[in-house]
């Protein structure tokens, strides 16, 4: 696995994964989370689990379960399973990546600054 990679939730045989894809339609569920406004494929991504990716070197498009929130694609593995079904989503691994870059830029922009005196109260 590529570093910075998150890990999909279980395995493409386990229950949880099956039941997430089956209600997603073995459909990415990214309404452009991603940064892509998905406006040529109805306001959601079109790829399939299974399908073939045109771009990007091509190759299966193997869809992932992770949170369908985008604020909680930063929460570690542990925590993200331990959410609800209603909480997942299936996600294209580009989909998943563009997400939570833009989650990251989110919570960078809008984290709290320290105030300078307060480092130096040790």
């Amino acid at each position: 696995m590529t570093p910075g990679r998150v890990p999909p939730l279980g395995g493409t045989t386990d229950s949880l994964w099956l039941g997430v894809l089956a209600a997603a339609a073995g459909r990415c569920q990214c309404r452009g989370a991603c940064g892509k406004s998905h406006a040529k494929d109805g306001g959601r991504c079109q790829r399939e689990h299974g399908g073939y990716q045109q771009h990007h070197g091509g190759g299966t498009v193997r869809l992932i379960v992770a949170a369908a929130d985008p604020a909680d694609l930063l929460l570690p593995p542990h925590r993200t399973a331990a959410l609800p079904k209603r909480a997942l989503a299936a996600w294209c691994p580009t989909c998943h990546d563009g997400a939570r870059t833009r989650a990251r830029r989110t919570q960078r922009t809008t984290a709290p600054v320290a105030e300078p005196d307060a480092l130096f109260d040790l």
